[in-house]
């Protein structure tokens, strides 16, 4: 019983740190896609030079 007085507030640190991290990917626009993925698998063009 004596170690979840450790375990507990490392896991919430941790969780913690995991949803910082999820925020700072929304507000640098890293799930941004205008083309969309799911669109572009669907073509039969060949991309030999992507986009950066």
């Amino acid at each position: 019983m004596e170690m979840l007085v450790y375990l507990i507030p490392i896991s919430l640190f941790l969780g913690g740190l995991g949803l910082a991290a999820f925020f700072w990917a929304l507000r640098s626009r890293q799930f941004d896609d205008p083309e969309g993925d799911a669109n572009r698998i669907l073509t039969t063009d060949w991309d030999d030079h992507p986009k950066p």
